[in-house]
């Protein structure tokens, strides 16, 4: 039993989303009415992985779409892929959040919430992990998205929950009160989520600009770089492969303690359209494009920082030598970006079904103490506003009160100097661990 159930929640959720089936439905050959016109049966071999077959030899996505208003889900619908989902899987409102987090958690999501977990109900009794994908800037993907979380995780303890979240960047902002929203989200993440992907649109803003040199890149195209990674993370459960790698082998891998699993993703090849014939598919390109800053969708310098853990998931024929070659490699010349009180901390897995239109293709996620820097940013925007207690009103007039606020504030601070902590740790022994030698001839 390897299925997920994916659920997107909020606008920027389900845009994305789309783009994920679109991806997913390619790779298995499924066309937008729901049918197989593949090339290959290993497309159908574990096509369950993300789809239920249906009368008519049809598969269904397993996903809900979840929002608060209803001029997502009509895009959704009459989207090229609209006709792909089971009318059952979208749960709207009619009232929509307004950028409010306490909207989206405790008034209009919390009257929808029920009717959505039915749903969940239904399909994740037979399926081993959850994903979910939303925006934490606004109020639909961060309150419903954290309220849908905080009640999965009450119902299925046992299943792994990762998310794909989208923070908001300091450049690319679209609502006033994003650090309220996200900082009160990232509070319930800490709690809720087994492994929370952290992309965000200013990172992926200059992947567009600089790497693939798009001229004014469209949120379609920034759509298509995150499903590449969420299509790269799962490629191992759904092809076959030499080195394997699941949800749950890579939470056991990256998550040296429980609350720190936010990873940065990243992906290569990243070429522009007129750099590629002058370009060589070979595994030290890809290794080296993995742990480029520049590829990277979270808008921190890992450099900064330094690496707990490591996982890449390389696609296509290559030899795996090669792979932990290259890997070992980087690891001796960068030994200063790791820590080093966890060795070989690079986890590796090798799929042998590139994407389509490439050779081969590696996905990064990397869990690293630089991402602090994303927090520090958030927190000192959310300071600013609540040492004056502006929009607050919105919020309480919702039912929140103000030592939340307080609460989520201080979480956030833990999980800073929680980072700091570990990015600071030496390999020598504390002092006060050193045990005396005299106690030990009186056993």
């Amino acid at each position: 039993m390897r299925e997920i159930v994916h659920i997107q929640v909020g606008q920027a959720g389900n845009n994305i989303g789309n783009k994920f089936w679109e991806v997913i439905s390619d790779e298995h050959g499924i066309d937008p009415t729901g049918h197989w016109h593949g090339d290959t049966d290993l497309q159908l071999e574990r096509i369950n992985v993300y789809y239920n077959e249906a009368s008519g030899g049809r598969f269904v996505p397993r996903a809900v779409l979840v929002d608060l208003e209803e001029s997502t889900m009509d895009s959704v619908r009459s989207g090229p892929f609209g006709r792909l989902f089971s009318p059952d899987s979208f749960v709207f409102g009619r009232g929509g959040a307004s950028n409010n987090f306490a909207k989206g958690m405790y008034t209009e999501g919390a009257e929808l919430a029920d009717t959505v977990l039915d749903i969940i109900r239904k399909e994740a009794e037979g399926c081993d992990l959850l994903q979910m994908v939303h925006s934490i800037g606004g109020g639909t993907g961060s309150g419903m998205g954290c309220l849908l979380l905080d009640k999965i995780r009450e119902e299925y303890p046992d299943r792994i929950i990762s998310t794909f979240t989208i923070i908001p960047s300091p450049k690319v902002s679209d609502t006033v009160v994003e650090p309220y929203n996200a900082t009160m989200s990232i509070t319930h993440l800490v709690e809720n989520s087994d492994e929370t992907y952290i992309i965000d649109n200013e990172a992926l803003h200059d992947i567009c600009f600089r790497t693939l040199k798009l001229s004014s890149p469209s949120l379609a195209d920034l759509n298509h770089l995150i499903s590449a990674v969420m299509s790269g993370v799962t490629t191992c459960i759904r092809f076959p492969g030499q080195l394997n790698a699941d949800l749950r082998k890579i939470q056991v891998n990256m998550v040296p303690f429980p609350r720190l699993h936010f990873f940065i993703p990243g992906f290569a090849p990243l070429y522009s359209r007129g750099n590629r014939p002058y370009k060589g598919s070979t595994v030290p390109e890809l290794v080296s494009q993995l742990f480029d800053a520049k590829n990277l969708m979270c808008a921190c310098d890992p450099r900064k920082g330094r690496y707990l853990t490591v996982t890449s998931i390389f696609r296509g024929r290559m030899s795996t030598r090669q792979v932990e070659e290259q890997m070992v490699n980087i690891q001796d010349k960068n030994s200063s970006y790791f820590v080093e009180w966890i060795p070989n901390n690079v986890k590796t897995a090798v799929c042998d079904i590139p994407p389509r239109g490439l050779k081969m293709c590696a996905t990064f996620i990397g869990n690293s103490t630089a991402i602090q820097e994303l927090f520090k940013r958030t927190g000192e925007a959310f300071s600013a506003m609540f040492r004056r207690k502006a929009f607050l009103h919105w919020y309480t007039g919702e039912g929140m009160e103000e030592h939340e606020f307080t609460e989520a504030e201080s979480n956030m601070h833990d999980l800073i100097s929680e980072y700091q902590q570990y990015e600071a740790a030496k390999d020598e022994p504390d002092e006060d661990e050193d045990y005396d030698e005299d106690e030990e001839d009186d056993y």
